[in-house]
């Protein structure tokens, strides 16, 4: 896999979870038994800069998952709100919620949805990794919030 040099990207495996910093993504991509409320993965962007930071995520997940249909994600977290992004000749479609959840959706094909908890880029480090490592815990089915408060991690 060729990772993007800008975004580090880990592959859950419970203890390397815990080296991640601002810039990574960990993901947890094995099936599990249940898909609902189960983080597939996590990531802390550096900044709220959308086009900066979205395009090396979406070549990452693009690698590990195929080409890619839409993302959810939430308002309150970027500085812009585009419609669509083009990463390397693709299009992908962005959906805009006013949640504040701390999640973000990645949809493949029509239905098939991967949830990856969202961490704010002035996040402590401790309480961030802390975080990321809860969320992709197999079998996890807590939500965001419940994670950030349990962590530390103060919202965006």
């Amino acid at each position: 896999m060729t990772v993007d040099p800008l975004l580090p990207v880990m592959l859950s495996d419970g203890a390397r979870a815990h080296q991640a910093g601002p810039g990574i993504a960990v993901l947890r991509m094995e099936t599990t038994p249940r898909r609902d409320g189960t983080f597939d993965g996590t990531w802390w962007p550096r900044s709220r800069h959308l086009e900066t930071e979205l395009p090396g995520l979406i070549r990452v997940l693009t690698e590990r998952l195929g080409p890619l249909a839409r993302l959810g994600l939430d308002a309150s977290a970027w500085d812009a709100h585009p419609h669509h992004l083009v990463v390397d000749g693709h299009l992908i479609r962005i959906d805009w919620s006013e949640v504040g959840d701390g999640t973000m959706l990645v949809t493949r094909g029509r239905q098939d949805i991967f949830s990856f908890l969202m961490l704010p880029p002035q996040a402590d480090a401790s309480a961030a990794r802390a975080a990321m490592t809860m969320a992709v815990q197999d079998g996890n089915s807590t939500s965001a919030a419940e994670i950030f408060a349990a962590t530390g991690v103060v919202p965006a």
